[in-house]
């Protein structure tokens, strides 16, 4: 998972790209890079948070007027500098791209570049394969001089790429001399939404981001989302073209209304903060049905992703919501820690529990979800240590039993707890005393029930191993699961 803006502006963008991976960096912590042009290319980008990359000396020479940046975490290649987005080539024209999502046949697409087109591929990233992909599809002998010829090569590269490349992927790019070009797979599984402004002069600034997150703070107003399979060009004299290449069924992640986006954006045109409310409403109406006799004293989230469900699940049980759980924000998001024991170690680090507020009581523990299940374990651990007389735990999220591929590196299923065992057994390793998933239904019911949307049905993938861009199989599963071991080790 990672955070993509692109912005087209009447001013230069480089610090208002740099704000907006600032407002994304909760999608991705291991990297961070920026690109703008004028009349060349000017990069910066590097290993860590934005604030560590970047600084007054070298975002003065990110010059320009149009431009891209992206926050990492990786879901497919390695983990070193080389692998750090935007990703550019010199040829065709000069163009710089950045990625979010994950390539399914990246493979057969690696081959096909370098042995057929015979491009030189610096890195196992799949959004240098995109690029250069993309890249070899605008190389023409006769390069178009206007904007309406230009956006008619786009739409017929675009429209190859829909076809060729599987998985999923929401793209911003740039390219010299032309502009600023986006366009989203045709599923819409990867989020990405657009804003305008005035620019003060009769004319429109654009944006283009995974996230509607910063908006507010640079003066723009949302406009919505990219549609799936979707391209659209702004042009460098700020003219936009736009046109849906292909038209599939729409199936958004259901992840990221769980998990990964910040609770004040709307995605798809829903609201996650409202989702998630819902998704506690939901869970509490499902916990009064099967455990009527277990009420408990309090409700503590996992803070902080769960805060919001496990505000409306207490409402609805009519007990208190209590904060028992300190959260040390100075610790990164431990799903996304590449190691076992470093994720392990860093729960007590990250988490200490509020004695006053939990010895003597019934607890309820909200979570988003579980994955690996460790997280969850030492959370009851802390919990009973600081006295609690009942331990109750209850999810946002049902069961995750299956790896994603299409961007979110949750682990192989061997290591995914839902993967290898039942709600009992799930129970029993917790030492919980009740535990309760949300059941798909009611998920999908939270996300869709309100916005003008147009959500077919939200890939769940991880949830019901129904991989919705009908590209995986069995022995995929295998060659992917053993790539992201493999990039995992440094390989």
């Amino acid at each position: 998972m990672c955070g993509i803006a692109g912005i087209y502006s009447h001013k230069s963008v480089a610090a208002e790209l740099y704000d907006s991976i600032i407002h994304l960096q909760h999608r991705g912590q291991d990297a961070a890079g920026i690109m703008t042009y004028d009349d060349r290319m000017h990069k910066e980008k590097g290993m860590g948070l934005a604030k560590e990359v970047f600084n007054e000396t070298n975002m003065e020479l990110l010059t320009g007027n149009i431009g891209i940046s992206h926050n990492r975490y990786p879901t497919h290649g390695g983990f070193s500098h080389g692998e750090v987005q935007p990703f550019w080539t010199s040829v065709p024209y000069g163009i710089a791209l950045a990625h979010n999502g994950n390539l399914t046949n990246y493979q057969d697409l690696a081959e096909e570049i370098t042995h057929k087109d015979s491009r030189y591929l610096n890195t196992n990233s799949d959004s240098e394969v995109l690029l250069h992909y993309f890249a070899d599809l605008l190389h023409t002998n006769n390069p178009p001089e206007d904007s309406e010829e230009f956006f008619y090569l786009l739409c017929n590269a675009v429209t190859k790429i829909f076809k060729h490349v599987n998985g999923a992927y929401s793209v911003v790019s740039i390219v010299i001399g032309k502009g600023l070009v986006v366009f989203r797979d045709p599923q819409g599984i990867r989020p990405l939404v657009k804003g305008e402004r005035s620019n003060g002069n009769g004319g429109k600034d654009y944006i283009f981001a995974s996230e509607n997150t910063m908006f507010y703070a640079l003066g723009f107003e949302p406009k919505g989302t990219v549609l799936p399979g979707e391209l659209i060009y702004v042009d460098e004299a700020g003219n936009v073209f736009n046109k849906r290449l292909v038209k599939k069924s729409f199936n958004p992640c259901i992840f990221e209304y769980v998990y990964f986006a910040r609770p004040d954006a709307t995605l798809n045109d829903v609201s996650v903060y409202r989702s998630r409310l819902r998704m506690g409403q939901n869970l509490a109406e499902a916990w009064k049905k099967k455990h009527p006799e277990k009420t408990p004293d309090i409700v503590i989230p996992a803070p902080s992703t769960a805060n919001t469900a496990a505000l409306s699940f207490a409402h609805e049980l009519g007990v208190r919501y209590s904060e028992g759980l300190y959260k040390n924000t100075f610790i990164g998001r431990t799903f996304i820690m590449p190691g076992q024991a470093e994720r392990k170690k860093s729960v007590k680090y990250k988490l200490v529990p509020q004695e006053l507020e939990i010895r003597d009581k019934k607890v309820m523990i909200m979570d988003d979800s579980i994955v690996r299940g460790n997280t969850s374990r030492e959370i009851v651990r802390m919990l009973k240590d600081f006295g609690a007389k009942e331990v109750y735990f209850s999810v946002a999220c049902p069961p995750v039993k299956s790896p994603c591929f299409y961007g979110v590196d949750m682990p192989t299923k061997s290591e995914l707890i839902a993967g290898n065992m039942n709600e009992v057994e799930i129970e029993n390793y917790l030492e919980v005393d009740a535990l309760l998933y949300q059941k798909i239904n009611d998920l999908v019911e939270a996300v869709t029930r309100k916005g003008d949307h147009h959500i077919d049905t939200p890939c769940m993938a991880c949830l019901d191993g129904n991989y919705v861009a009908n590209d995986i199989d069995e022995a995929k599963i295998s060659e992917m699961e053993t790539m992201r071991v493999h990039d995992r080790n440094g390989g």
